[in-house]
């Protein structure tokens, strides 16, 4: 007796056994309906939808919007879907969707695949020529090497020239990397995938027009050119590391020039060898190498042969209005904070001071 026991309890729990296996292969393949199901389309007669992606957006963060516009069935699943296929990318811009949309579709939409509208691109300020056509080539049918042979073609730039005034033929001096660095307007601009290169530059130097013109009258009564304004302007928006710093660094750099001093300004330094800054320290033998851009170089007196970035506009103000001073020498701590010196003995007490505070910043 005591073995049929044993026997029937055996046959319980291999019943049960086999019960759970069922029940969990049941979940898993329900799971996999559910998850599959989810990646149709919401109905078969749905309308179009304007659906705005804003900057900072994610795809996961659409997933809410997304849902509550009936776009997609499901957002955890939703959610596993960007997981599972490694989708991150979002492309910010306004975009025609529809509930007929698998999600899979409305998902590459969203990352811009074969997007053909337009997109709103943002340049922030003090980006350089690399980075613009970096971003150019990313939103539209462009490639960096088209744009680089457009920035480099005479009967264009000298349209150019005839059509702003605030472009003169120094942007053509063949020393010069980049013909238009300095004068593309930092903004948000609509980009369609089918602009060619010269459209976007046009729509940029509008924009670039359209703001300098309220202060034009200032521009053209400075004694400098308005190439080497906007020269020292790049510089002020690379070397300043706040706002309010500005007009008193471009103070520094006009005492500077009108002492015969080098300018002595890293960031044309790391602009010449066409590197970035948060990139690594210079080395002592680009420092010393002497060419158009490097104001570090002990020979080189005055501004560089061009722009080093694209300026915005407080910057450009700074070095139109600069503050009135004797200080020859700034420098900025890790946390931005400018200390200003009236000679070279001053300069490097606070640069030691700095150091032993901890508050040098290093790359």
């Amino acid at each position: 007796m005591a073995k049929k026991r044993v026997l029937s309890k055996r046959k319980i729990f291999r019943f049960f056994l086999i019960l759970l296996l069922l029940v969990i292969t049941g979940m898993i393949i329900g799971f996999f309906i559910m998850y599959h199901n989810s990646l149709q389309p919401v109905s078969t007669n749905g309308k179009e939808v304007s659906f705005p992606v804003e900057e900072n957006s994610t795809l996961y963060s659409l997933s809410s919007s997304l849902k509550e516009k009936k776009l997609i069935r499901s957002e955890f699943f939703y959610k596993l879907y960007i997981k599972l296929n490694q989708k991150e990318k979002v492309r910010v811009g306004t975009y025609t969707l529809s509930s007929t949309m698998p999600m899979s579709e409305i998902v590459d939409i969203l990352g811009g695949k074969n997007y053909q509208g337009e997109t709103l691109v943002t340049f922030r300020e003090g980006l350089n020529m690399n980075k613009i056509i970096s971003i150019i080539a990313q939103h539209s049918k462009n490639t960096p090497k088209e744009i680089k042979a457009k920035l480099k073609d005479n009967e264009f730039l000298d349209r150019m020239i005839q059509k702003y005034w605030f472009l003169t033929n120094d942007i053509k001096n063949p020393k010069i990397y980049y013909s238009l660095e300095g004068y593309l307007f930092p903004d948000s601009y609509n980009i369609s995938y089918e602009d060619t290169i010269e459209d976007i530059f046009i729509k940029m130097l509008d924009n670039t027009e359209k703001k300098l013109e309220k202060i034009k009258s200032l521009i053209q009564s400075q004694k400098y050119s308005i190439h080497k304004m906007f020269t020292l302007a790049s510089i002020v928006e690379a070397e300043s590391p706040n706002a309010q710093d500005r007009k008193k660094v471009a103070g520094v750099f006009f005492n500077r020039i009108r002492n015969n001093m080098a300018l002595g300004s890293d960031v044309t330094t790391y602009y010449s060898i066409q590197i970035d800054m948060t990139e690594r320290d210079l080395y002592q033998a680009e420092i010393d190498d002497c060419n158009d851009y490097n104001t570090r170089c002990a020979t080189m007196k005055g501004l560089p042969v061009g722009p080093v970035n694209n300026p915005g506009i407080e910057s450009i103000i700074a070095t139109l209005q600069p503050s009135n001073h004797d200080y020859l020498y700034f420098v900025a701590d890790k946390n931005k904070k400018t200390y200003y010196s009236k000679n070279y003995q001053d300069h490097q007490k606070v640069v030691a001071r700095l150091k032993e505070l901890g508050l040098w910043y290093t790359y």
